[in-house]
């Protein structure tokens, strides 16, 4: 995915004759001819470096060191205005780690440094993830994006839904493309005055036991819209997680664990925060406006990160920075990472586009990373889909795919200027432009833009 940019860039450190050459084979030749200069430990982990992900000077990827400070100058402000405790920060371009940061404290009433090993709520930022999960069944011939769900998920067959205030049986199945995009006609319970979403929460949904108890509540629960009508956030991240707990024959957790985290070398995610890690999961917060203060959570929501049997595939994950960049870097190489391929380029290709129709607009709802009432995106297989950054009204590039976590986290990947960004707090409900700031700062520290 670097392309031509990546030939031009390793040429302007004196590495020619490379026209024919891999991705991979390129940057090994650029790493051996110049070497890239490690910075202080202070600054970015020594484990950050394999032979795919590499730590260097912003330069030798096309940006500028001086401007990358603003995205810390920007953190910092945050913790000093008392409105985060900490945040890490990350920017990789073309497989370099050029920007690495912890900034603050643990928590509110916790005056720790912050670390870059940190363990943190990721939330929704688990989608993305259980879609790759799903797309590597869809590789091995498990399921067609027209099949209905309910041939691998039964409890879901007869659905209805609610048109005016009456019942009626849906007139057209929920498919796995509905599933993966939002547009089944699935909700969340987020909104306590729709009537949908008061059902979900009188169902309490959460409180089941397993992904299969889980269904067997949705099942029973009318549809906002028709299936394919148009996009809402909701559950169906959580009921492909189910999919792919039966299609594969593997609890879902068991799954992701040795088909995803154990190859990718992601030892810090996971539903369930190890005993020995779990001094490093970093206590969540809100904000109280009437206060105007930080306050950190004493329980948790929803969401338990000991003894989980729910195992919720939109929301119920832990995760590191360096982490979930070793996931990103995997999806932005085409499907592979440190010589281990978990998906076909043509199928990443394939899951960051925009899979809605031209009547069907996606949302600025949910944890979407750049604001409520968002435009010029879209939706692909697992992620939001950038398709005019200038509707969007925020920096960046058409093409780029992303989502956030409830707790405040977000990432992009940008395959245009080849370059991975993620931001990592808990806060929830942040009422902070973080997101878009980050965005901005990140883009432009660029000074070799793609051509």
């Amino acid at each position: 995915m670097s392309g031509l940019r990546g030939l031009r860039r390793l040429a302007a450190v004196a590495v020619a004759g490379l026209a024919s050459a891999s991705c991979t084979n390129m940057q090994q030749v650029a790493e051996t001819v110049a070497p890239a200069p490690v910075v202080a430990a202070a600054t970015i982990l020594e484990d950050a470096v394999t032979k795919d992900i590499h730590v260097a000077k912003a330069s030798r990827a096309g940006m500028s060191d001086e401007r990358l400070q603003r995205i810390t100058e920007m953190t910092q402000r945050y913790v000093d205005e008392g409105k985060l405790a900490g945040v890490v920060t990350l920017v990789a371009r073309d497989g370099k780690i050029v920007h690495y940061e912890a900034v603050g404290e643990r928590g509110a009433e916790d005056d720790r440094p912050m670390t870059k090993d940190a363990l943190f709520r990721i939330f929704s930022m688990t989608k993305p993830i259980t879609g790759v999960a799903a797309m590597m069944l869809y590789e091995e011939g498990k399921f067609q994006l027209s099949d209905p769900v309910s041939d691998f998920v039964p409890e879901l067959k007869e659905l209805n839904v609610l048109v005016d205030g009456e019942l009626k049986p849906a007139e057209n199945p929920m498919t796995m493309l509905h599933l993966l995009t939002h547009t089944g006609g699935l909700s969340y319970g987020f909104n306590p005055a729709d009537p949908i979403d008061k059902q979900y929460n009188e169902a309490q949904i959460w409180a089941s036991e397993d992904l299969d108890e889980f269904a067997e509540r949705i099942g029973k629960l009318p549809l906002a819209f028709e299936p394919g009508a148009r996009w809402h956030y909701s559950v169906a991240v959580d009921i492909t997680g189910l999919v792919v707990q039966r299609l594969s024959g593997m609890p879902f957790d068991v799954f992701l664990k040795e088909r995803i985290f154990d190859p990718l070398g992601m030892d810090d995610t996971f539903f369930n925060v190890p005993a020995d890690k779990l001094e490093r999961l970093l206590p969540n917060h809100g904000w109280d406006p009437e206060e105007m203060k930080l306050v950190q959570m004493v329980e948790e929501s929803f969401v338990r990160y000991t003894d989980q049997t729910l195992f919720s595939g939109g929301g119920g994950l832990v995760s590191s920075t360096m982490d979930y960049l070793r996931f990103c870097e995997m999806v932005r190489r085409g499907g592979e990472l440190d010589g281990v391929r978990l998906l076909s380029p043509k199928t990443v290709e394939f899951m960051t586009a925009n899979h809605l129709p031209a009547a069907v607009e996606g949302g600025g709802t949910g944890e979407s990373p750049f604001g409520r009432g968002a435009r010029g995106f879209g939706f692909g297989l697992g992620w939001g889909v950038v398709t005019d950054p200038v509707a969007a009204r925020v920096l960046g590039s058409a093409g780029e795919y992303n989502w956030g976590g409830a707790a405040g986290t977000v990432f992009w990947i940008d395959p245009v200027e080849d370059m991975v960004v993620i931001g990592m707090i808990q806060l929830m409900g942040s009422p902070w432009p973080l997101r878009a700031e980050l965005k901005v700062l990140a883009n432009q520290a660029i000074v070799e833009v793609a051509e």
